[in-house]
Order: C-alpha cells, then structure tokens, then sequence
C-alpha cells in the first residue's frame, strides 16, 4: 500500500517517515549553513593574519555567493534523477573538502579559491526543499518547506555565536589564539562529513523507497524523462518569475546581512558588538519568520487555491520592498532597529510564500525548479553586493580624497559618512527593484488542472491517512 504523505507537520512524530526526515535534512541544511558562513565571525583575524586587502574582502563575499549558483541549477537536475538521499550525501561529503582547506590556507588567492568552492553547500537549501516538498502534502508542504528552509537557514546566524566558541574551546586545549580560527574551521567541515554519513544510512528518497530500488523494480522511468522534465522548467516563464522572485528575497536578505555590520557602525556610529549583536538578532527570526510565510501560503492557497498562494507572495514581497526602501532614509537608531526587525520578517516570510509555490509549478520537475529558483537567491546576492561596492568603493575613495590632510581621525570619519550615504541610497534602489518584482509576481498563472490536482491530491493523502 502506497505510503502517504504528512498532512500536518508534527514534529515529536518520530515514527512517521516525513517527519525524520524534516529534521535530518533541516539539521544538514543548517550545518551546511553554518560552515558555509563560518569564515564571517573571524574576517578581521582572517584580514590581519593573511593580509587580505579590502578588495580581497570584498571579493571573497561574492565569491562565496557566486558558487552556489552552478550548485543549486546542477544539484536540482541531479535531484529529479538520482533523488535527494544520494545528493545531499555526496554534497555533505564532498563540500567539507573545502571547508577544511579554509582553515589551512597560507595566501589571500587560496582563501578566495576556497571561498568559492564552499559556496557550492548553499545548494543544500535545494535538496532540502525538494525532500520535504515530496514528503508532505500539499495543505502542509509550504509550511514544511518554509520551517525547514528557515531552521536552515538559522545556520548562517548561529555561527556567530557558535565559532567563536569552537574557537575558544581549541584554544582552551592549549591552541594559540591566533590559529584558533583554522582549528575551528577544519571541525565544521568534519562535522559536515560526518552528517553525510547519517544521510545516506538514515535517509530515503521517498516514501516508497530510493530512486535506485524503485527504477530497478520499474515504479519509476529508466528513461531521459528526468531531462524533459529540465527542459519544461526552463521553458516556464513562472519558473523565471520565481527566479527573479527569490533574487529579491533571498538575494537581498544574504546582502543586507554580509552588509548590516558597518551600515549601522557608520550610520548610527556603533560599535561592532553592538552592531553585531543586532544583525544576530535579525538572522534568529529565522526561527519562526519563514515558517509564517510558508504558512499564510498555505492559508491563502486553502482559501483561493494555487492563486491564493500567489497573491500573498506578490503582497509580502511588496511589503519587504517599501519597508528596505524607507529603512534607508532612517537616521534615528530605534526607529532603524524597528524598520530592520519589520523588512527581516517580511524578507523571510516572502521566502516562505516562495517555496509554497514552487511545488505547485510542476511536479514532474521539482528538483529542477527549486534549483532554478534557488540560484536565482544567490545571483540577487551577487548583483545587490556588486551595485553596493561600486556605489561604496567610489564614495570612499572621494571622500578620502577630499578630506586628505586633516588627520587620521577625520578622514576615518568622512569615509564612514560616505559608505553610509553610498549603501543607504543602494537599499533605496534595492528596495524599488523588489517592489517590482512584487508586481511581475502577479502575471504568475495556473492552469484549472492544476488547481483540480492540488485539491484532489489533498483529499487522497488525506483519506489515506484516515484510514
């Protein structure tokens, strides 16, 4: 008899199939998180010990978003025909090479080389997303996906906290200070090898088995149709939408976090704890913020079928734009913490919305489409990091320039006053270009057999689990 998928998202449930694998594949998603952004905390031992320029620092941040995108577009494909359980293995395993050579580089060319290659672990939000949309079913699939992904996602938070205290454990056990930041490098990346092992022994593609078992006993195609199925998602115009959909979201929210810190240090004149502590705060919403998007998706959709979804996303995504856009204009520091706390629930919620979409695209293809979507996030990172660079490197440079000569201290400040000014009117244009994508959102169409399948899928999985 067919297993059925969960039809709510019970998560002391241990004995249900869904269930265990929400939480292994949200607990890989957030180590993979945690190392891919593990480097962050100890960027200034990083500049000091290795002698990184600005430019290098700089680059390094794209580098580490510029990989992920090939990852996400081949691990989705990769996905539709060798299914999630191998994937995330092998990319488990494979991504802690570079993890660990992080913390054994000697020159500034090797760490950007390594940068790069670790980015290629962000495609685990890809996997991720395609295990739980094929594990729940479709009145609790967005709030599965959402809750997975933002738990997730919680990994690129929680290694504020979390490799500074690896780093103080090893030099607890006689380390030197200075190298601590290498030994703690080297742990992620065993820790990220050895939860590929729990995946590939604790793990199944679906719930009736693995891709390799069901092919050989004829349950699913032997044939190339996993290639047709990349051939039709590229071919979508919804899938580009939801491309452009998750740049404005995703993408942002990787850039205002790389970019908060010395915002608020040159805006509102904080010290870096300080700052840090604030920009912390904003990556732990994800505890629960993506979580409702993925919810009210699921309302809506409850309520007006697969456009229902739609139009709460095309809403929350216009909110997050106009609250990034006024945000840029605010001089007051309470007044900025309340507009940041407002775009961070609204950035993580729209990533939410997202993802109860995309499985509703089509089913045939859902590995290629979360890949597709999912790269779109890290090429918003890609092209919002660029535009703040340019516009900050150019401001910078002026300013020290013209204030060449009046000491240290002043033109220390006046480079600060400019990167503030330079990075508040980015927001600003960030901020319309996610209102327009809002409104692209709406030309997101759906077929009546589609809304028919959705509902009839519901009542099945349902009656089944009934039973």
């Amino acid at each position: 008899m067919k297993t059925a998928k969960a039809t709510k998202l019970d998560l002391l449930n241990f004995k249900s199939l869904p269930i265990r694998t929400f939480w292994i594949t949200s607990i890989a998603f957030f180590l993979c998180f945690f190392s891919w952004f593990g480097i962050v905390p100890f960027m200034p031992d990083v500049v000091k010990d290795l002698g990184l320029t600005p430019s290098q620092k700089w680059n390094s941040i794209i580098l580490a978003v510029s990989g992920t995108v090939f990852a996400r577009l081949l691990i989705g494909k990769l996905c539709d025909k060798y299914g999630p359980r191998l994937c995330y293995s092998w990319l488990l395993v494979i991504g802690a090479i570079p993890v660990v050579l992080l913390g054994l580089v000697q020159t500034p060319f090797q760490f950007l080389v390594c940068r790069f290659f670790i980015g290629f672990i962000g495609a685990s939000f890809v996997i991720t997303q395609y295990h739980t949309s094929i594990m729940f079913a479709p009145n609790i699939v967005g709030t599965a996906n959402a809750t997975s992904a933002g738990w997730g996602n919680l990994g690129g938070g929680a290694n504020r906290l979390g490799m500074p205290l690896i780093a103080a454990a090893v030099v607890g056990f006689g380390v030197a200070e200075a190298e601590a930041w290498r030994y703690a490098m080297i742990i992620a990346g065993v820790v990220c090898f050895l939860m590929g092992l729990v995946y590939y022994n604790f793990t199944q593609d679906t719930l009736d088995g693995n891709f390799k078992a069901l092919k050989a006993e004829g349950k699913l195609p032997k044939t190339k149709k996993d290639e047709v199925g990349f051939l039709e998602a590229i071919k979508d115009y919804r899938v580009w939408i939801l491309f452009f959909v998750y740049a404005a979201c995703f993408g942002i929210e990787l850039t205002v976090y790389g970019t908060m810190d010395d915002y608020l240090q040159n805006t509102f004149q904080l010290e870096r704890v300080s700052a840090g502590n604030i920009v912390l705060s904003f990556a732990l919403m994800n505890i629960f913020a993506r979580t409702l998007g993925g919810f009210f998706g699921d309302k809506f959709g409850s309520l007006k079928g697969l456009r229902g979804r739609v139009l709460f996303l095309s809403v929350i995504l216009a909110a997050e734009g106009i609250i990034l856009s006024v945000f840029s204009s605010v001089n007051g520091l309470v007044l900025g913490i309340v507009f940041l706390v407002l775009f961070s629930l609204s950035v993580q919620m729209a990533e939410g919305a997202t993802f109860s979409v995309v499985p509703f695209v089509n089913k045939k293809a859902i590995g290629s489409i979360s890949g597709i979507v999912g790269a779109g996030g890290n090429v918003g990172a890609f092209l919002a990091a660029l535009l703040l660079k340019s516009k900050s490197a150019v401001a910078e440079k002026s300013a020290i320039i013209a204030s060449e000569g009046l000491g240290a201290e002043a033109v220390k400040s006046a480079q600060a006053a400019a990167a503030s000014e330079a990075v508040s009117s980015g927001y600003l244009i960030i901020g319309f270009m996610v209102i327009v994508a809002s409104l692209l959102t709406l030309a997101i169409k759906f077929k009546t057999v589609n809304v028919e399948e959705e509902a009839s899928e519901f009542e099945a999985e349902f009656a089944t689990q009934s039973v």
